[in-house]
């Protein structure tokens, strides 16, 4: 059986990890090979890099942050494309949208965006986890990086996801509910995209 690419996007604490956690443990409970994999991956060497700069310890201009977040993802290319080579369920908190909506909110060009990552594996799922800018900074309070506290920036993020969301055809789910009626509507969606 072929594996699938779903994508979990929104905004900071709009219950990506939550819910992706959720929907692998709902997979492995119906027999299915799943990994959880979460961008940016810190682990690897741009991975450090990003985190260092999301945490003031570098300035780089948000083209070149761009650029690290996608390497990041091409960092990862090999394992993701073995991984649905195997029939692994491959849920991503993150994706390539991710870039797309911070670079564009950034004023970057999202036609240069969306070419750097066209020889990435393509989601067969992508769904827009959706919650207001405010809603994201009361649900973390502390700890929050660079882009976190930026709530002009994060509204424009947003803009960008809605307008993917609307073109793409993506599963745009009110993320600002209760957490066992977004998974049985993330549940819903994947269950179609399986079948």
């Amino acid at each position: 059986m072929a594996g699938r690419l779903i994508a979990l996007e929104g905004l900071d604490q709009s219950g990506k990890q939550t819910q992706a956690e959720r929907l692998r443990d709902r997979l492995v409970a119906d027999g299915r090979s799943v990994r959880l994999l979460s961008f940016p991956v810190y682990e690897t060497a741009i991975g450090t890099e990003i985190h260092q700069a999301l945490h003031g310890d570098r300035g780089y201009g948000p083209d070149v942050m761009q650029l690290l977040y996608v390497t990041n993802r091409y960092e990862m290319k090999p394992r993701i494309e073995a991984d649905l080579a195997d029939g692994v369920i491959l849920i991503c908190d993150r994706y390539a949208a991710s870039s797309l909506a911070y670079g564009e909110a950034q004023g970057l060009d999202a036609h240069w965006l969306r070419d750097l990552q066209v020889h990435l594996p393509q989601p067969a799922l992508t769904v827009l986890l959706d919650i207001a800018p405010e809603v994201s900074a009361q649900r973390k309070s502390a700890g929050r990086d660079r882009y976190e506290r930026d709530l002009a920036l994060l509204t424009r993020v947003r803009e960008s996801y809605l307008r993917q969301s609307a073109s793409l055809g993506w599963v745009r789910l009110d993320a600002d509910r209760d957490r066992d009626a977004v998974a049985a509507d993330v549940w819903t969606a994947v269950a179609r995209v399986l079948s």
